[in-house]
């Protein structure tokens, strides 16, 4: 195995952050100052800095994308006996066979629809949700009513409403409006609850129907209510390295 890809899978960041620390000296390979082009053999002792470094042997986890239907709740369980995403028939019986334990990747609210992210791993899903990682989620969403040019400017330098501060949204208008109705695609790096709907409520618009298109790279695409996708495992390993080259720690 190549060193850089062995300091990779240790975890210590992306291939090209190992190659910087191997050419400042950083890395040994047996006690001896390591390469760039030094291979890693079984029994080598790798070291950054004369701490012994080991490969990272946890699976690397899965992601699925589910087209969260209208009227259903992004939730394991509802008093109330309400329908959730968790007793949706493609999750109850996978088409892939098997049925891992998956958590949900932030909510949709239930009067909300389109793309929900589920993974298999806790720490995954915490950083995808968190601001700080800035995964970008966009929207396609119709309001009755239409918001000025100088809202969509407020919109886009952050707006506070009752007393929470909310991020910049990129806010652009899809079309003319047809009656009454307006649509819109919006592109938040956070999450805030309902943060679209009370955004436009704000400025007047009341939200009638809201579909999430994206969340970071993955996309909806041909995707019908009810229905999920696996991401290929390359994919979620391009992910994670595009994640660590953030700055994010799994």
């Amino acid at each position: 195995m190549r060193l850089n890809v062995f300091l990779q899978k240790s975890g210590i960041g992306s291939r090209r952050e190992a190659e910087r620390m191997i050419a400042a000296g950083r890395i040994t390979i047996n006690g001896n100052t390591a390469k760039v082009t030094d291979p890693v053999n079984d029994g080598d002792k790798v070291a950054i800095d004369g701490k012994a470094l080991a490969l990272d042997m946890r699976p690397v986890p899965r992601l699925f994308m589910l087209y969260k239907p209208l009227d259903v709740l992004v939730t394991t369980f509802d008093k109330e006996g309400r329908k959730t995403v968790y007793e949706l028939p493609n999750l109850c019986q996978p088409k892939w066979g098997d049925k891992p334990r998956v958590m949900n990747v932030g909510r949709l609210d239930v009067n909300s629809e389109g793309l929900l992210m589920l993974s298999t791993d806790g720490q995954l899903a915490q950083a995808m949700m968190h601001p700080s990682t800035g995964l970008e989620r966009t929207y396609r969403v119709r309001v009755h009513g239409r918001l000025t040019p100088e809202q969509l400017k407020r919109l886009g330098g952050g707006v506070t409403v009752d007393g929470v501060a909310y991020k910049g949204a990129r806010v652009t208008e899809d079309r003319e409006p047809t009656g009454k109705n307006t649509w819109y695609t919006v592109v938040l790096t956070e999450g805030k609850n309902r943060e679209i709907r009370k955004l436009m409520e704000h400025f007047g618009c009341v939200v009638n129907r809201l579909i999430r298109t994206n969340y970071g790279p993955f996309k909806l695409g041909d995707l019908k209510p009810g229905d999920v996708r696996e991401v290929p495992n390359h994919l979620v390993v391009k992910f994670l390295d595009d994640l660590q080259k953030r700055g994010v720690k799994l």
